[in-house]
């Protein structure tokens, strides 16, 4: 009589790990002909927590340069960032 090997199936059980490779996203702030700076600083201090002297300094490079980064951060905090400043339907985008 012939013997059959039963061969089972193996199992390969993976770990995932997690790498940072230390990129951040960041929100990019556009400028417009219809918001005022005191609404753009309001809500730059909403939106990123900067003192007024900072979102001013914000501010002023949008208006100047067309667009200014406004925050740096990871994906979830950018997208926070960004829903805040569009509340008033201020122009933002989130780069990588």
């Amino acid at each position: 009589m012939e013997q059959i090997s039963e061969q089972k199936p193996s199992i390969d059980i993976l770990e995932e790990e997690k790498v940072t490779i230390g990129i951040e996203n960041r929100v990019i702030l556009y400028n417009d002909d219809w918001h005022t700076f005191e609404e753009v600083i309001v809500q730059l201090i909403k939106a990123t927590k900067c003192s007024f002297d900072q979102a001013r300094s914000y501010a002023f490079e949008v208006h100047v340069k067309g667009k200014a980064i406004v925050f740096n951060g990871s994906i979830k905090d950018c997208l926070k960032v960004s829903s805040v400043l569009e509340e008033i339907a201020l122009n933002t985008q989130i780069v990588s």
